[in-house]
């Protein structure tokens, strides 16, 4: 295995736009390599960080690296749709910030041991918790041809997703699909000819799909901004950054009501459901890494970051 090495997207401006305070508590939900969370916690004084992470190999490594200051770190495996149980298991009413990184780890996509990536072979797993039940196999090998179809569609916004689901079945019914280069060859096989010379891997949208199926992000996305504007002290940042438009579409609307605040029709005259907004926005428009970090880390390319402030 090798040693859990990320590049994190949007550094500066997401540990700026949390704009902290030396001795406030701040989560960090998406822990990762630790990198956003070093920046956060140079920051603090007699303040707090709570680093959050699904993965355990990810948690050890930013234990390592968050080593010269863990008198003020607090590491907690979870995943962050608990952001509630999390904050009451530690005693936290709000806290002064919340960061998360919604991309995959980059160890995890390179680990070719984990099953996330199309370019190397390895068992189908993609689990971010290896504690979590459902794997890549699982979904694939005996998922309904129709759930298959809906997932590869909605979650990998694949437009052949019935051709590659009837491919999957045609397969699994001779024998399992037990690798991430077997489940590759499937779904070449059931693509057209010109979407195999497209620039981008045949198999990037699939495997996305079922990387979202098998973790349920986007459920945790949603309950995640569901609960974290209200763990927030007054004037507490909430910065979130994604990478694909599925992720950025929940969080861009979670947002945008926390602002509004009034659900009424708009054919009412005037609000009765008396709501008020909970935050303002800091960013109308989304963040983008500028050309200095796109050249040093291409994966930034389709990073969004959002930030919005309780009121």
């Amino acid at each position: 295995m090798t040693a859990f090495h990320h590049i994190s997207v949007l550094l500066t401006e997401a540990v700026d736009a949390l704009n902290i305070r030396p001795d406030g508590i701040y989560l960090d939900g998406t822990l990762g390599g630790a990198g956003h969370s070093l920046e956060i916690v140079k920051r603090l004084t007699t303040g707090r960080l709570i680093g959050v992470d699904r993965d355990p190999e990810a948690l050890e490594a930013a234990k390592a690296r968050l080593a010269p200051y863990l008198d003020r770190v607090t590491l907690v495996h979870s995943n962050f749709a608990e952001l509630d149980a999390i904050l009451d298991r530690l005693e936290i009413p709000a806290v002064d910030g919340m960061l998360f990184d919604l991309g995959v780890s980059s160890p995890q996509l390179d680990e070719s041991e984990r099953g996330f990536s199309y370019m190397a072979d390895a068992p189908l797993d993609m689990r971010m918790d290896p504690g979590d039940r459902v794997t890549a196999r699982e979904i694939v090998n005996t998922w309904p041809q129709d759930e298959l179809r809906r997932i590869l569609y909605a979650y990998g916004e694949e437009r052949y997703a019935p051709q590659i689901a009837a491919a999957i079945v045609r397969r699994r019914a001779e024998r399992p699909i037990e690798t991430t280069l077997e489940l590759v060859d499937v779904i070449r096989s059931g693509m057209p000819p010109k979407a195999l010379r497209e620039k981008q891997h045949p198999a990037k949208r699939s495997f996305q799909a079922i990387r979202i199926a098998v973790n349920d992000e986007l459920s945790a996305v949603d309950r995640m901004m569901q609960t974290a504007v209200g763990r927030l002290n007054p004037n507490g940042r909430l910065a979130v950054i994604t990478f694909h438009s599925l992720e950025d579409r929940i969080v861009k609307n979670a947002m945008a009501q926390a602002a509004k605040g009034c659900t009424c029709p708009p054919e009412f005259p005037v609000c009765v459901c008396g709501k008020k907004p909970q935050v303002r926005l800091i960013t109308r428009k989304a963040i983008l890494a500028g050309e200095t970090e796109l050249e040093q880390n291409p994966r930034a390319r389709s990073a969004k970051l959002r930030v919005a402030e309780k009121l």
